[in-house]
Order: C-alpha cells, then structure tokens, then sequence
C-alpha cells in the first residue's frame, strides 16, 4: 500500500483507514488509489514491554537477541526532501523525536553489495 502521512485526529475511522488491500498497480503520483482498495479484517496488536536503549552496540545486541527495534527519529526537512537510501546523519542543536521506524537490521551480505 502507497503511505500516506496525515493525522486522522479530527475525523472520522472507518475500516478502510485501517487496514485495505489494494490491487496492482500503485496509483499515480497525487491519487490516493482509494478505487482499488477494499477494506479487510485486521487485528490490533499491543506492546507488551518497552524500554530505553541507545547506541550502535546496545541495537545491535537488542537486534541479535529479540529481532526488529522501533527508532524514533528527527525526520528534519533536509532529510525529508534528500535521504534516498543508506545510512544518512545529521547533526541537530535540539533533536526532537517526530517520526518512527523499524529498525530490521545492520551491515551488508554479500547480496546486498
């Protein structure tokens, strides 16, 4: 499905916001691709425990020993409108977590180059 970032504070949720399957292909640049979609069951699922860590070594053993981590991130405009892939740093006075993402892993194979 094509992600879209908005906040759905302010209106109203139906199934279809939720979860949706979509047929192929994606839509066009500027369509929501709404006419193909059907909404479908899904089930909520919950966080049962959380903690604090930080760090390239501390991720990488939570990664090694329990599998994928959620990152909060400072998606700053630089990175919004310039990040295409790898590993991207930028240096910011006051960081403020706004967005989140799955970390899966580290390093390169040789499949990955």
């Amino acid at each position: 499905m094509q992600y879209v970032a908005y906040n759905l504070q302010g209106r109203y949720c139906e199934d279809i916001d939720l979860c949706r399957d979509c047929t192929w292909p994606p839509p066009p640049a500027g369509d929501d691709g709404l006419d193909g979609c059907t909404a479908v069951p899904f089930k909520k699922y919950y966080v049962s425990e959380y903690y604090k860590l930080s760090g390239v070594d501390q991720m990488k053993a939570e990664l090694a020993a329990n599998g994928p981590i959620s990152c909060g991130i400072h998606a700053t405009d630089n990175f919004e409108n310039n990040y295409d892939g790898g590993i991207y740093s930028e240096k910011v006075l006051f960081p403020v977590i706004n967005h989140e993402i799955s970390v899966v892993g580290y390093s390169k194979d040789a499949t990955t180059g």
